[in-house]
């Protein structure tokens, strides 16, 4: 579980599946900022990061023409069509989007080799199948909800993973909601809580990245009063504020030696005496 003194809000939301996003995009930004990669803004607010080789680009976007606030898209050639694209929409928990360059990073510092590895059915490390794995190793149910659609549904069954079969348009995949892989969560398709997206060529670690974020058991943190970073059926905790600290012995000993020696008298008991008194409570957090 996250410590309170480390992040950002005063309540546990779980499943994170039913949290939203943390508005703010610098924890997704930072993996690949560490790197080397180069952040630019236009003057909408809209936030840019290139790979060095030009051949992977970011876009955190508050300002797009769309809801996709994330638009990541890698290349063989700096100038060719994308070979992958993943996009995640406004309202999609900022800790999904943060699993994800924080995986896509260390792809890109092993080579094109990793970070453009197209899913191969029967590889021990590119099979489509290890991005489901997380999800069902967590109690996910496998379901078909429509024809040509392959889902992995969460045990509440608000969190769907949906797959699609046959051919696609690269160029659609990348561009709407019509991609291999859609993530969403709520009860309608149509109307989700949150969604993202992956065209056919996403390598497996990124996708695998995402789906064990989404389902991992740690709850995530939302501010209270923010209502629409967390749906109404969430499971909602306060932070329990820390107790006083206890003292070093150390601190206590110097404490003792600060404290002023008790008076002389007769009426003062035997047990009240310097050397039973209880030590002074340290500074709270």
């Amino acid at each position: 579980m996250p410590h309170p003194e480390d992040l950002d809000g005063d309540v546990y939301v779980s499943p994170r599946h039913l949290a939203g996003s943390t508005y703010t995009g610098d924890p997704a930004l930072e993996p690949l900022r560490e790197i080397g990669w180069d952040l630019h803004h236009d003057d909408r607010g809209n936030a840019y990061l290139n790979a060095p080789d030009g051949k992977v680009r970011l876009g955190y976007l508050p300002e797009g023409d769309d809801d996709g606030l994330w638009r990541i898209n890698a290349y063989r050639d700096a100038f060719a069509p994308p070979a992958w694209g993943v996009c995640f929409n406004d309202s999609c928990p900022t800790e999904f989007v943060t699993a994800f360059t924080t995986t896509l990073a260390k792809l890109y510092q092993q080579g094109p080799e990793s970070y453009l590895a197209r899913p191969l059915i029967g590889s021990r490390d590119q099979d489509p199948f290890l991005g489901v794995v997380p999800l069902l190793r967590r109690g996910w149910v496998i379901d078909r909800p429509r024809w040509g659609v392959f889902a992995v549904d969460s045990p509440d069954g608000l969190a769907h993973l949906e797959y699609t079969t046959g051919d696609l348009d690269p160029g659609i995949e990348v561009t709407s909601r019509t991609a291999r892989w859609h993530l969403w969560a709520g009860t309608s398709v149509n109307h989700p809580y949150w969604y993202a997206t992956a065209s056919t060529d996403t390598p497996v670690p990124l996708l695998a990245a995402v789906t064990d974020s989404v389902s991992d058991p740690a709850p995530v943190l939302r501010w209270q009063n923010e209502r629409s970073s967390y749906q109404a059926t969430a499971h909602v905790t306060p932070i329990v504020p820390p107790g006083p600290r206890v003292p070093t012995p150390l601190e206590a000993a110097r404490s003792a030696r600060r404290r002023p020696a008790a008076p002389a008298t007769s009426s003062v008991p035997r047990w009240t005496t310097s050397t039973s008194r209880r030590a002074l409570p340290g500074p709270r957090h």
